[in-house]
């Protein structure tokens, strides 16, 4: 309830599709399926088909894929009259999971092509380098596996993604890759410069609406950012981030 009441209003992904792609990361499958396929139900296909790809990905891996097929369906038409790139490499990806192993791999690659020729968004584009790794390690094409994981596991380290960084991490080692060691930065190292200035504050004993004055924002938005801030940091409270080395 707090991380809704926190987010901030012009906020372009509502919550639950968040809180949905974080269950993901952390392997929570059958919770962000559940997550997803509320928010799929619950709202028209317009308003969900920019969430597809990670409804896909949750049914895929709890071994649900029947369930998101009709769904995919309007996804897939809507990226292919949409003429990007960006958008077809999801539909790629989201092909790879929904159709037998043996035609997987071209999905995947081509996914990764598509990506590499329209990479608007990193983010996007590691999960289906970890996806395909994934695949590739399965088949035991290992040196392959690799490349794609090594890519992913840069760009999600790059972007502060802690979860699907350790997952790509715990990828590469099942690859036999001895160079996957736990990244440890510095703690201000994990957070956007944003949430940098908003935990300092608050570790100085302001109160959100202090620190939004100070920084000409919401105390909606200081919240959002703590919110966010508090599991990088590994700290629940105030009283916890005054002991930290920031």
């Amino acid at each position: 309830a707090a991380a809704i009441e926190d987010a901030p209003e012009d906020s372009v992904i509502p919550a639950d599709t968040s809180l949905g792609l974080l269950d993901l990361g952390l392997g929570r499958h059958e919770a962000a399926f559940e997550r997803m396929h509320r928010i799929a139900e619950g709202t028209t296909p317009m308003e969900i088909l920019t969430q597809v790809p990670t409804l896909v990905e949750a049914a895929y891996r709890c071994g649900r894929l029947g369930e998101v097929k009709e769904v995919f369906g309007w996804f897939a038409d809507w990226a292919d009259a949409t003429g990007r790139s960006y958008w077809e490499a999801l539909v790629e990806r989201c092909r790879a999971m929904l159709e037998p192993d043996d035609e997987a791999g071209a999905h995947y690659a081509r996914a990764v092509e598509l990506h590499r020729a329209d990479d608007i968004d990193p983010f996007e584009r590691a999960r289906t380098e970890l996806a395909y790794g994934e695949w590739l390690r399965r088949e035991r094409r290992i040196n392959e596996a690799r490349a794609h994981l090594r890519e992913a596991t840069e760009v999600f380290e790059r972007l502060g993604a802690v979860p699907w960084t350790e997952r790509a991490q715990g990828e590469l080692r099942a690859a036999g890759d001895s160079s996957a060691i736990e990244a440890k930065p510095d703690l201000a190292e994990k957070l956007t410069p944003q949430e940098l200035q908003v935990v300092r504050l608050a570790a100085d004993g302001l109160t959100n609406r202090q620190i939004g004055e100070q920084l000409f924002v919401s105390p909606r938005t200081v919240g959002y950012h703590l919110y966010n801030a508090y599991p990088k940091l590994g700290v629940s409270s105030r009283t916890e981030l005054a002991k930290l080395d920031l």
